[in-house]
């Protein structure tokens, strides 16, 4: 059984058409009813089910719907967003953040049990922008300076990195966990994002960018591929990549590790 959020469009559904054509059970996962539950019909047998990430109590709503599941052999962690403006959850936390990191953090962290007895991957889909997403120790998701979109969306993908590191450490031998770049993709993230990112995908250099299908190219390969891989590792183009040396820091992936658990309410 594939679990993959942001699966409504671009990448993720793209990535759900591909692992259901390849004989695996997907679980299409979306932020919009309607469009979740029309790619799900695409691909038969699929189920689909709904979530927004800016909640944390429908991250755990749909935590225990999963928790129903026979198994989990693959957690793919698409779902992400940019916002132009500061925004804070009801949660308390800035949206980016919480999108892209800590409410991805929390379902795996809810789904712990059945992933171990599972053997599962989980896959993440982090960004090249993890490279100037760093922060110094002791201030991982602190803000700095005036919100800028790419800035907020860059310390993100940053924490996707840190988190496979940790994730890997931390559940090894029984879950497996690797991240990737699917590269400049033209796909509706473009042009609902803020920022530098959201004016580059209202150019017509989309015309020179990767299709979905080709940016899930890799996602689908780390949920499939038997090696070639690397446990913990950022990842590009079906191979191992360089990470930021910032994102390959065992000790701020401890921080950010225990950091996460006490924003969400868990024990580290």
């Amino acid at each position: 059984m594939v679990v993959v959020t942001g699966a409504s469009d671009g990448i993720g559904a793209a990535a759900a058409r591909r692992l259901h054509r390849g004989g695996a059970q997907v679980v299409v996962v979306g932020r919009s009813p309607e469009k979740t539950a029309a790619v799900a019909a695409e691909l038969d047998g699929a189920r689909s089910a709904t979530v927004d990430l800016a909640r944390l109590d429908d991250v755990r709503r749909l935590a225990a719907e999963l928790a129903e599941l026979p198994r989990i052999d693959v957690l793919a962690h698409n779902a992400g967003a940019s916002f132009a403006r500061r925004e804070l959850t009801e949660d308390g936390h800035e949206r980016t953040a919480q999108v892209d990191h800590l409410g991805p953090y929390l379902l795996t962290r809810l789904l712990e049990e059945q992933l171990r007895a599972s053997g599962a991957r989980v896959v993440t889909t982090s960004s090249f922008m993890h490279w100037v997403g760093g922060a110094r120790r002791g201030h991982l998701l602190d803000r700095v300076g005036p919100h800028l979109a790419s800035r907020a969306y860059a310390r993100a993908k940053w924490c996707n990195v840190l988190f496979t590191r940790e994730l890997a450490r931390r559940w090894a031998p029984e879950v497996s966990a690797t991240c990737f770049d699917p590269g400049a993709v033209a796909s509706s993230f473009g042009t609902t994002s803020g920022g530098i990112t959201g004016l580059l995908f209202r150019t017509p250099l989309t015309a020179f960018m990767r299709t979905p299908a080709q940016g899930a190219d890799t996602l689908v390969w780390l949920a499939t591929a038997d090696d070639g891989w690397r446990n913990g590792g950022h990842h590009a183009d079906r191979s191992p990549a360089w990470s930021a040396p910032s994102a390959r820091d065992d000790a701020r992936a401890r921080e950010l590790w225990e950091l996460s658990a006490r924003l969400v309410g868990l024990p580290a």
